[in-house]
């Protein structure tokens, strides 16, 4: 593409360079602020409102909804919360808080209004309370006594008309949650206890919870002024190496579908937490990408997460006037196109017509998906606008390059302004699995190897695991003097003495 924009009336930047630019992230990136690698700086996204930002437990990152590639007769719904994990954020890794309700929302005849509401609740276990870590040991399943804090979940399916419950029906019961990935010593085998944590209900669904890598790929860093009119630092992930909190549900999509006439579906998630006076008040709320991040200014933001869909007419001017063109506009030269912009409203609220927009609908930010178009064999990143309708904005697959879709769309694609804007960043660091969940496994807290000399029956890992035993548990002379130091309240000592142990029976005469 050889189109060309004129920057500061000076030298001149073709499209296809910013291609590579921060254009695409220039406002439509995930919330947040300038952000680095895991363990160089403390980072931020995904953070789209003033007072969510500072409780990251309820703070609900994305959701995608597509229908199920390998079971093309069901659909697939991820949430994600907890943005910016650093795997290696121990002693207390992270867990699902014990006061919030993280509800799926289903919309399936475009009122805005939800029809169904799948309701995730956690309750947290611990082992052993003398100790201070998350695993005594090498973690070899769910139920491992050495996995010394856990995670158990509910759902209820809740039905509902016109915002009043019809109908409470608790669909699962303590399902195990999968445990953060604390590292190769602590966990050596992540995927068993991943597959583990994939349970199956009796209504033909299924369900996962637990720690993922996070699918959202994009180059985050600009909210320095859009880069500040610099295009040289693109195309780096900046959520690479950074793990979410995730809950995964695959339903029959007969069981969220008005009618088989009727196959669209609007789909959002929120958390709502316990307050003061005995209350369920909601704090977050997320459908559509990017919508509270970059398009409601300040002054709206905190009001949308506590706001339900049928009411987002209130936002309707963010959308037709959006402030992300005129700032592109500014620093760029590239025209923003001419207002009301009713090409985002169609996009963000409506859906896309004769794709999927429901018949009567009205306008709210859900993520909009027409559960009757199969999935693609051949998945495209661009979605819609690159000819395959299994993709975003119909619903949202995984491999979606949201961002530069949505840029381009911000932009004027539909308009007649063809462009091909981008961030440079064009799919996960991690590859997606074929298969329910279909998230990539987390980072784990250890990245390089084991250390020198810890392999076999004889290494560090169960040495350490026999010694941070619980007193009274079984173990050898070794273990039970190391465990009577922990039921004394010694915890600091125990670590050391364990290590000491270790050093004497394979260290003392090795030479480095």
């Amino acid at each position: 593409m050889t189109t060309t924009i004129s920057k500061g009336g000076a030298r001149r930047r073709s499209i296809a360079t910013l291609i590579c630019g921060a254009l695409a992230a220039g406002g439509l990136a995930a919330a947040g602020v300038t952000a680095l690698a895991p363990g160089t700086a403390s980072a931020s996204s995904h953070r789209e409102a003033p007072l969510i930002s500072g409780t990251p437990q309820y703070d609900n990152t994305d959701v995608y909804a597509f229908v199920s590639p390998d079971k093309a007769d069901t659909t697939t719904i991820v949430a994600n919360w907890i943005p910016f994990e650093e795997p290696a954020g121990g002693p207390n890794f992270f867990q699902f808080a014990e006061d919030a309700q993280y509800d799926l929302h289903i919309d399936n005849n475009g009122d805005a209004q939800d029809d169904l509401l799948f309701r995730y609740t956690f309750k947290t276990h611990t082992k052993n309370k003398k100790t201070f870590l998350y695993n005594t040991g090498a973690v070899d399943s769910l139920y491992d006594p050495d996995l010394n804090i856990t995670q158990t979940y509910d759902i209820e399916l809740i039905k509902l008309k016109n915002q009043h419950m019809m109908s409470k029906t608790k669909i699962a019961d303590d399902v195990p949650v999968a445990p953060s990935n604390v590292g190769k010593a602590s966990m050596p085998n992540y995927k068993k206890l991943r597959d583990q944590a994939i349970h199956k209900l009796t209504n033909g669904s299924t369900t996962f919870a637990g720690q993922a890598d996070d699918p959202f790929f994009l180059d985050l860093r600009v909210f320095d002024l859009l880069y500040g009119g610099n295009l040289s630092e693109v195309g780096n992930d900046t959520l690479k190496g950074y793990n979410v909190n995730t809950i995964a549900l695959q339903v029959p999509t007969h069981m969220i579908t008005e009618s088989a006439k009727q196959p669209i579906v609007g789909i959002w998630s929120t958390t709502q937490r316990l307050n003061a006076g005995g209350y369920y008040s909601q704090v977050s709320r997320l459908g559509m990408p990017l919508v509270n991040e970059v398009v409601n200014p300040i002054k709206d933001k905190d009001k949308f997460n506590a706001s339900s869909p049928w009411k987002d007419a209130q936002f309707l001017k963010n959308v037709t006037n959006p402030e992300l063109p005129k700032l592109i506009e500014a620093i760029y030269k590239i025209p923003a196109p001419k207002e009301p912009r009713n090409d985002l409203v169609d996009v963000f609220l409506k859906g896309v017509k004769g794709l999927n927009q429901p018949p009567y609908v009205t306008p709210a930010e859900e993520l909009r998906l027409n559960t009757s178009i199969k999935p693609a064999m051949h998945p495209k990143r661009l979605g819609v606008l690159d000819g395959d309708t299994a993709g975003f904005p119909n619903g949202r697959r995984l491999t979606d390059d949201v961002i530069d879709a949505s840029l381009q769309v911000v932009e004027g694609e539909l308009l007649g302004a063809k462009n091909d804007l981008g961030d440079a960043v064009d799919k996960n660091d991690k590859n997606f699995e074929k298969y329910f969940p279909y998230v990539a496994l987390p980072t784990e807290g250890s990245r390089g190897p084991l250390a020198k000399g810890t392999s076999g029956s004889n290494d560090v890992r169960s040495q350490l695991g026999d010694a941070l035993q619980p007193a009274g548990t079984s173990g050898g002379t070794d273990t039970m003097l190391i465990a009577g130091s922990a039921a004394a309240g010694a915890a600091g000592f125990l670590l050391i003495a364990s290590v000491a142990v270790w050093w004497r029976r394979n260290m003392r005469n090795r030479a480095y």
